[in-house]
């Protein structure tokens, strides 16, 4: 049986880059997985996982024999990435990667590797949790989530539908989006909530009654803070990558918080219950949205 994926190298195998090779392997998609990253004893435990077949710490090493690359680094990373890799590239390799900000992405690698654009499919899997390390991956992570894919107007249309066609073998749904609308889409509904939940605990870990705080603090508290424990490093090079729709967002959602504040001091009970009956019927509404299902 022929399969979507002969060698499928995985730059950064942690929870995403892991999670798919996973995906495929249990799919029978996939012939050989090579890994690559800095940490040997994570890719030590990746090939004892069978997550992968070998490993190496060299990207162009990595790339040099497969059909599919899979780049699962942070965005500050990405530039680094490309340019190791351009140059050891199969004419025929299709790369495409997970990052969470696509403008930046796309840049970077044009700027490191233009003579391979056209093999070049940008995209960004809507899923992961808060931890990190192939310990952390698993084959179902893709399984009814969406993953955006975000093609340029020079991307090979066989590229795409590859990698397309790669990820709908995991589970996923797939979504062709454009660039900016991504990353407008993204600095709202993942890049913003995260920015709370990072800024909620540190305020809360800087107020003299810290320990008080959060001995006392129930499950809402838990929940909505979960992300804050995602990677510093991570979520750092996606500020900055995705700064100018983010800070928008965040300016916006200040003007927000500074009218509820209002509200509050007023004891504007009207407004208050207008702001809370919308935003329940919006989230009912979206929750009710969501296939549960597999």
């Amino acid at each position: 049986m022929s399969r979507l994926v002969g060698t499928l190298a995985v730059i950064g195998v942690g929870l995403i880059g892991g999670s798919l090779a996973r995906a495929l392997r249990q799919a029978g998609q996939v012939e050989r997985v090579i890994g690559c990253g800095r940490g040997r004893e994570n890719l030590e435990r990746a090939v004892e996982l069978g997550v992968i077949d070998s490993y190496t710490h060299d990207v162009g090493e990595a790339v040099r024999e497969a059909d599919m690359v899979f780049v699962a680094v942070p965005l500050g990373a990405m530039l680094g990435v490309f340019e190791a890799m351009c140059g050891n590239l199969r004419d025929d390799a299709v790369v495409t990667d997970g990052g969470s900000a696509k403008a930046s992405v796309i840049a970077d690698f044009r700027a490191a590797c233009g003579k391979h654009a056209a093999r070049f499919v940008p995209g960004h899997p809507i899923a992961g949790t808060e931890h990190n390390g192939v310990e952390a991956s698993f084959a179902a992570l893709y399984r009814n989530r969406r993953v955006i894919l975000t093609p340029e107007a020079d991307t090979q249309k066989e590229a795409s539908e590859r990698v397309a066609a790669m990820w709908q073998a995991c589970g996923a749904e797939v979504v062709m989006m454009g660039v900016q609308r991504h990353d407008q889409v993204l600095a709202a509904t993942s890049h913003l909530p995260h920015m709370l939940a990072f800024g909620l605990v540190d305020a809360l870990a800087r107020m003299d009654e810290h320990d008080d705080i959060f001995r006392f603090a129930a499950g809402g508290f838990r929940d909505f803070t979960r992300i804050a424990s995602s990677n510093p490093v991570m979520w750092r090079d996606i500020c900055i990558a995705n700064r100018e729709a983010l800070s928008r967002m965040m300016h916006g959602f200040a003007d927000e918080m500074k009218d509820l504040a209002s509200s509050i001091e007023a004891a504007d009970a009207e407004h208050l219950l207008a702001i809370f009956e919308r935003a329940k019927a919006a989230r009912d509404a979206y929750v009710d949205g969501i296939d549960d299902s597999g």
